[in-house]
């Protein structure tokens, strides 16, 4: 596959070991993405990333954090994208049918 990297590899491989860290890698691109696109907002709205700490109520190193992926809790996402202008929804989404891992059956435990 053209473009894999050392990265690329090492996730195949870990994922060998672990099924769950393909998802897990996914869900944090996502947020990273997630955080690139608000820091765009805030350069097009024309902030600083000091003037978006004032309006969060926090220090320009969180700001500086956040944008680089490292702080992508809701509740920062929502008072970031609050003080660029910007609101975020929330979806939740079931995954495609192939990806579902089959229910357990709950076992029962008899007390002694």
């Amino acid at each position: 596959m053209p473009g894999r990297d050392d990265l690329d590899k090492l996730i195949d491989d870990l994922a060998q070991h672990d099924p769950g860290v393909e998802q897990r890698v996914a869900a944090a691109l996502e947020r990273r993405e997630l955080a690139r696109q608000l820091a765009a907002r805030r350069r097009e709205a024309g902030f600083t990333q000091t003037e978006v700490a004032n309006r969060m109520g926090t220090s320009q190193g969180q700001v500086a954090r956040f944008e680089s992926g490292a702080d992508t809790r809701m509740s920062t996402v929502a008072r970031y994208a609050a003080a660029v202008g910007a609101t975020v929804t929330w979806t939740i989404e079931s995954p495609p049918p192939s990806n579902r891992r089959a229910r357990r059956t709950p076992r029962r435990v008899s007390a002694a």
